[in-house]
């Protein structure tokens, strides 16, 4: 299973980069990855016209979006689109951080998983 992870390079700045999960386990049916431990899970709606302007992550989560969408960008610019069923692993919590905006003037849900 491919994610997206947002991290603070040495730059001070916010970088994606794809991930594969690793996964094993299971049986002919599935799939799975081991057991990550998560500290709490956070349900969030936010706005159709939700802006939130360059700030890093509050801690390191997992960030599952279950409705809508959302535009993340980083500070080079380089914008990533997420939507339904998509998971990004914030853990930029230091430096610049990113922008956050909602997609299509829509409200979205999301789920934060938190890890620490």
């Amino acid at each position: 299973m491919k994610i997206a992870r947002l991290y603070t390079g040495p730059d001070g700045k916010s970088h994606f980069q794809d991930i594969e999960l690793p996964m094993g386990g299971g049986d002919t049916h599935e799939q799975r990855t081991d057991l990550i431990k998560a500290t709490g899970i956070i349900f969030r709606e936010t706005s159709a016209n939700f802006n939130l302007d360059l700030h890093p992550a509050p801690r390191r989560q997992y960030v599952i979006t279950i409705e809508g969408g959302v535009e993340i960008e980083i500070g080079d610019g380089t914008k990533r689109r997420f939507g339904v069923g998509d998971v990004m692993l914030a853990e930029d919590i230091t430096g610049q951080g990113h922008i956050t905006r909602a997609l299509n003037n829509k409200p979205r849900k999301s789920i934060f998983v938190t890890l620490d």
